[in-house]
């Protein structure tokens, strides 16, 4: 059996995080700054940062960025990042969605979450983001779609039958398991204060190395080097092993989605 603390499980994944996942399209990036006449004077709230997945783009769009994560590692990665690319107007503040009104925050335009936003308190997050987002700011949700949106490339089957093989059916998430909300973001959003919601989405086919398919994986709680522990290598090596002979050429595509939930008040 892995022996793990619950925060082990995050940081484990950050070296991961911040060098495979795919990032979100250009094009989302372009929707804000037009819709939002981003000129490089307003302040953003990336809640649930991460590595800065979307704190560094939007950072080159706005005078200010402060980007909030429970996880010191994140954080570390964020900044290393950021330092690489000469970024310097982002603040790595270490909180989360139960710390917003105590963190002496300035007013901000948008407040951005990635995937982060399903793992909080969303109706209590939403009604504290209503006392720091500007009048004519925004909510603004960045994923990847909800579950079933997408048809799922088929080698992804493979990576889950190894997964559920060394860490069983379930998607583990700290001391408990993941799933992922019944009720939409779009359906808790329109009861909010910022309850004028809009969808969008974009789609590009993003192909990945062998090395980098497994690579994603330890980027994702539910499968981190913490998660596997001393099965981490047994683990990639059963992986590693089921992929090629699924795909021997090593390339595997998949279309990824990128979609953005745009909430104002009315």
């Amino acid at each position: 059996m892995t022996h793990y603390t619950p925060d082990e499980l995050f940081p484990s994944t950050a070296p991961y995080y911040a060098r495979y996942r795919p990032g979100y399209a250009q094009a989302f990036y372009d929707t804000l700054a037009t819709r939002f006449a981003l000129d490089g004077t307003q302040r953003i709230l990336d809640l649930g940062t991460g590595t800065g997945v979307l704190a560094l783009p939007l950072a080159k769009l706005v005078g200010h960025v402060t980007a909030v994560d429970p996880e010191p590692g994140m954080l570390d990665e964020g900044r290393k990042l950021a330092a690489q690319h000469d970024i310097t107007n982002i603040d790595w503040r270490r909180g989360d969605s139960t710390t917003l009104l105590g963190m002496g925050l300035e007013p901000v335009l948008l407040t951005v979450m990635g995937a982060a936003f399903h793992w909080m308190d969303r109706d209590k997050t939403l009604r504290d983001l209503d006392q720091l987002i500007e009048p004519n700011g925004a909510v603004v949700l960045a994923s990847g779609g909800a579950p079933g949106d997408v048809e799922p490339a088929p080698w992804l089957q493979v990576i889950t039958d190894v997964r559920t093989r060394y860490l069983g059916p379930a998607r583990r998430a700290g001391s408990s398991t993941y799933t992922h909300p019944k009720e939409r973001h779009q359906d808790m959003l329109a009861r909010s204060p910022f309850s004028t919601v809009e969808t969008a989405h974009w789609d590009r086919i993003v192909t990945r190395t062998l090395d980098e398919v497994v690579g994603l994986q330890f980027s994702y709680s539910y499968s981190s080097p913490a998660q596997l522990g001393d099965r981490k290598d047994a683990f990639e090596r059963h992986l590693r092993q089921a992929l090629t002979d699924f795909n021997p050429d090593g390339r595997f595509e998949e279309l990824v989605r990128t979609e953005a939930i745009i909430a104002t008040r009315p």
